[in-house]
């Protein structure tokens, strides 16, 4: 997501209701509940914690139990305890182990992933930008199915900023990764940067959550940003990535005066060379493991990755509204389908802050747009934060929908759209202009983050 925010925000946690803990099926359009606007679901209170902090498996094996357990601990915890006391039920060795253990096996996987459903897999499920917002997380998981055999898990990317347990929720996907890497799969987003986190909250949430154990943490959770894949191709058929389409590179491209690769704002010289469609071949050969992708030199292909856009008109520009990345026409779509024999682009990216200012685009209100039509076939955004931002007050919110793709057999490559609402009652999130100040009264707390 781009854009810089202007509003503190503050989580408002309230002893309440939570999650839904039924199964909705899958073959409607969408898994709202009772059908209401942004209803989300009434269900029984969480149990409460006893106390135990949660202890890393002996021999470090997880069990599927064992990822069950510590999204049910992060999801009490969110509700009952304040911030700074996460450490208590989720202690730094454990952190450390989960992130150590997944960063692991993240470097072993190339840049653009080659997921081949087996013949026992019935679904894949693709999911695009979530931004801390763990209590939809946990719902989207239950009302989808958890990750088996049976069924496979793309993640998008975005799974920080903006939203107030980016932590939780990170942490939550890379244990469910340990359990079953070949059955979950995450991707790189924009927002897995130092400059996002910087900007956008995350730094500061592990800061606030973690205290003097938060650089140590952070630190490594910022290495393993670095490891994620940049995309994957499912079933030969399905590319997904959390911008879109790259450029082809060369040579290293000329810095435009007075910018420097690590700049908020890095345009690449227009007048340098002419832009050339990228090829996944292209993508193979990109530098993966830079925190900071520049979008120039070698890092332009990570950096398009990440921050591309589509457009309604034709041709390969430099994106100038985010300053890093591309935007990409229907031509682009058409010609990287047909050269690849794909049959569909899913990329993330854009909220419906992004596409309320790009009024030739189409909104987000229902988590999915489909971009691009062309003979080969098409190009679709995907959202699955519902009722975006956290960070925001009530009348600044968009109450969008969350979506998130299914594709089943024997192709993979038909969409099959799902939207759901967000999970309502959850901790709220209020705007604030303190700074690390908390009230606590009543069962609520405030935790007031810093302004940027």
């Amino acid at each position: 997501m781009g854009g810089r925010h202007t509003a503190p925000w503050c989580p408002c946690t309230r002893a309440s209701s939570t999650r839904s803990p039924t199964r909705s099926p899958r073959n409607g359009s969408s898994a709202s509940a009772h059908g209401s606007k942004i209803s989300g679901v009434r269900a029984e209170a969480p149990r409460k914690i006893s106390g135990a902090p949660v202890e890393w498996p002996h021999g470090g094996v997880l069990s599927r139990d064992w990822v069950l357990m510590l999204g049910e601990v992060l999801d009490t915890a969110s509700r009952r305890l304040q911030p700074q006391q996460l450490p208590t039920v989720l202690p730094v060795p454990v952190v450390d182990a989960i992130v150590t253990t997944a960063e692991r096996l993240l470097n072993g996987e190339p840049n653009c992933l080659k997921i081949d459903p087996e013949k026992s897999c019935t679904s894949v499920v693709l999911v695009g930008d979530v931004h801390g917002q763990l209590h939809d997380v946990l719902h989207l998981l239950e009302i989808t199915g958890y990750p088996g055999s049976d069924q496979i898990y793309v993640f998008n990317g975005d799974y920080v900023d903006r939203g107030a347990w980016g932590f939780e929720t990170y942490i939550l996907l890379l244990a469910w990764k340990v359990l079953l890497p070949k059955r979950v799969f995450l991707l790189r987003g924009n927002h897995e940067t130092r400059f996002c986190n910087i900007a956008y909250g995350f730094e500061e949430e592990v800061i606030v959550k973690y205290g003097d154990d938060a650089s140590f943490l952070y630190e490594k959770i910022l290495a393993s940003f670095e490891a994620l894949p940049l995309a994957a191709v499912v079933a030969s058929s399905v590319y997904v990535a959390h911008g879109g389409l790259f450029r082809h590179c060369q040579q290293a491209p000329v810095l435009t005066p007075g910018t420097t690769p690590n700049s908020s704002k890095r345009f690449m010289d227009p007048e340098s060379r002419s832009l050339k469609l990228g090829t996944l071949e292209d993508l193979a050969k990109a530098t993966r493991g830079v925190l900071d992708p520049s979008g120039v030199g070698h890092n332009a292909v990570p950096g398009d990755v990440l921050w591309s856009d589509p457009s309604p008109n034709p041709g390969l520009e430099f994106n100038a509204a985010r300053g890093i990345g591309l935007l990409f026409g229907p031509d682009c779509t058409q010609e990287f389908l047909q050269k690849h024999r794909l049959k569909l682009i899913v990329r993330s990216h854009e909220g419906p802050d992004a596409r309320e200012k790009r009024t030739d685009m189409k909104s987000m209100d229902n988590g999915y747009t489909i971009d691009h039509v062309v003979d080969a076939g098409k190009l679709i955004t995907l959202f699955s934060a519902p009722d975006y931002p956290q960070f925001q007050a009530r009348s600044r919110r968009h109450e969008n929908k969350g979506a998130y793709i299914v594709l089943e057999p024997p192709s993979f490559s038909k969409p099959h759209y799902h939207t759901f609402e967000a999970i309502i009652p959850r901790p709220q999130v209020v705007p604030s202009s303190s700074i690390h100040d908390f009230c606590v009264g009543n069962g609520t707390f405030l935790l007031y983050w810093k302004r940027w």
